[in-house]
């Protein structure tokens, strides 16, 4: 199955920006003389192409479970928003996690980021 080369992003999404550090189309990351457009861009390319086969993986009527990093779905953007994009009836649940001190609220920077935020005591023991 080929995928469609005319693959468009939106770098204004706030995602993309923040990856590119200040928001502007040709910004530098500082002392690497990477043009982070292109950075944006790369990413921009693997969120449209795993959408691209979301999408011609689905089947009406059928649940479709996708597993993803939160960037790439994290406050509606990403992959959401190119699927959007291609089926705006598309029913779309996100779960991100965040950690945060205490996990009997919410945090405000975290709130809308997706459908069901699971909230991590940043103290806990991690291993990779």
């Amino acid at each position: 199955m080929a995928i469609p080369l005319d693959i468009s992003s939106n770098l204004t999404l706030p995602g993309y920006k923040k990856m590119m550090g200040s928001g502007t189309e040709g910004s530098m990351a500082h002392g690497t003389g990477m043009n982070m457009s292109n950075l944006a861009k790369a990413q921009a390319i693997k969120d449209a192409t795993m959408a691209h086969f979301i999408l011609a993986n689905w089947q009406p009527g059928k649940t479709f479970l996708h597993i993803n990093g939160s960037y790439h779905s994290d406050n509606f953007e990403g992959i959401v928003w190119y699927l959007q994009k291609q089926n705006p009836q598309l029913k779309i649940i996100t779960v991100s996690s965040v950690e945060q001190p205490g996990v009997s609220k919410l945090e405000e920077m975290s709130r809308g980021i997706a459908t069901y935020i699971l909230a991590i005591p940043s103290d806990m023991t991690k291993t990779h």
